[in-house]
């Protein structure tokens, strides 16, 4: 087995953050279209993959230490910073949506189950009796 130099590292790790991040970009495009389109899709599936994608840029990352990064690759970083933060923002909103459309439905619950036994309302004239 030969040992690898610091170039032929760096060339490998370069490859493979390459690689881990063109998944990420493609599982956070994705995801913020299927978002933005109102497409169904597992966000519980499209994290997990996001998360693991993530994780593996984290550990290719550290076979970069005493690598300097080239420009190209910190201006990939940038994008890729920039997605996750777009992804973030939408996912917030459907968050938010989705909270807004339990609070209604929780409410509907409410007024049809509520039969005025322990209120006011049932009672003529705001008297109790």
């Amino acid at each position: 087995m030969t040992a690898w130099n610091n170039g032929d590292r760096g060339l490998a790790a370069r490859i493979s953050i390459d690689l881990t991040m063109l998944r990420i970009e493609k599982l956070v495009e994705r995801e913020t279209e299927a978002l933005r389109s109102r497409v169904d899709i597992d966000l519980r599936e499209s994290n997990n993959g996001k998360s693991q994608a993530l994780l593996e840029l984290g550990l290719v990352a550290r076979t970069l230490e005493g690598i300097p990064f080239d420009a190209e690759l910190i201006q990939r970083l940038k994008a890729l910073h920039g997605k996750l933060e777009n992804n973030r923002a939408v996912l917030r909103k459907h968050l938010e949506a989705v909270r807004e459309i339990a609070g209604v439905v929780a409410g509907t619950i409410q007024d049809t189950e509520w039969d005025g036994t322990y209120s006011q309302h049932g009672a003529a004239a705001g008297a109790y009796r």
